[in-house]
């Protein structure tokens, strides 16, 4: 529950007056959580008010309370509870971001993207929020302050805003538990043609990239020599840990591939021609 400063009062405003945080980096979701809150809300109406801010003439920016205002809004709430306080952008964004970490579940991408602003603002207002103290915070990074606050080292808060530089369907395999977060830290440094080259080569070799397969990715592109073949390539091999596999001898292969293949050459070739028959067999 948001502490009120001294005098502030809880007024009741109309839903339509309010919007969403501008580029509110956490989600507002329909699951488990969402239904205890209404049923909470059902019975015993919303017993933390919103935090607003003022943007323009009779409307307000919620800065803490999205998912108070959805669930209110889904029972037929017309009007809702605030608190309203006056604040700079940056003040707003650190705020909410600090409002909203608190929450039981958080995905990769709603930190990362969290941790990105909180640090920008950060930065912009001088390393420290007004309401801070000045020597506590005296010569420290905003990474470690943000750290300290959200209970992160200052290394992975930058791990955090590292993966910000993922191309969506990259950060939405990352959420869903696809990709690791290391190897997707490591991932985020490609270029975004090479992230994009990289979702092809995962689909071509049926897999995800390891830690390790990652890094030398990384090493490749910062090298200029990471191309869509060596990333289909390093996605092909057998990861530590995998005990089952099939093996043929080069013989056995150049009974059907011209001598001049290599054997990753014949190794493409053959889950090239794998993956459209299993896409043919699927069809039917």
């Amino acid at each position: 529950m948001e502490e009120l400063e001294e005098k502030e009062k809880v007024i009741e405003i109309e839903i339509e007056r309010l919007r969403d945080f501008k580029k509110h980096p956490f989600q507002v979701r329909d699951d488990k959580e969402m239904s205890l809150l209404k049923e909470s809300i059902q019975n015993y109406g919303i017993l933390s008010p919103l935090i607003v801010r003022p943007v323009l003439d009779g409307v307000y920016e919620i800065v803490a309370g999205h998912r108070r205002k959805y669930a209110a809004q889904q029972l037929g709430y017309r009007k809702l509870p605030v608190i309203i306080r006056v604040m700079s952008d940056d003040e707003a964004i650190i705020s909410m971001v600090d409002s909203n970490l608190q929450r039981e579940r958080i995905s990769y991408s709603e930190k990362a993207f969290a941790y990105m602003m909180k640090n920008e603002a950060m930065k912009r207002k001088g390393g420290r929020k007004r309401s801070q103290i000045d020597h506590k915070f005296k010569g420290k990074k905003t990474v470690e302050i943000i750290g300290e606050e959200g209970g992160d080292s200052p290394k992975q808060v930058q791990r955090y805003i590292k993966i910000t530089e993922l191309i969506p369907e990259l950060l939405q395999q990352l959420d869903d538990e696809m990709i690791g977060f290391n190897p997707a830290v490591e991932i985020a440094s490609l270029k975004k043609e090479e992230q994009k080259q990289l979702l092809d080569a995962m689909d071509y070799a049926q897999s995800t990239p390891s830690l390790s397969q990652a890094q030398r990715m990384k090493r490749l592109s910062k090298e200029g020599k990471l191309t869509k073949e060596k990333m289909e390539d390093i996605m092909s091999e057998i990861k530590k840990g995998e005990i089952s596999r099939v093996i043929f001898t080069n013989e056995q292969l150049h009974r059907y591939f011209p001598s001049s293949y290599t054997p990753e050459k014949m190794k493409r070739e053959i889950l090239a021609i794998l993956k459209l028959w299993a896409e043919q067999y699927w069809e039917q």
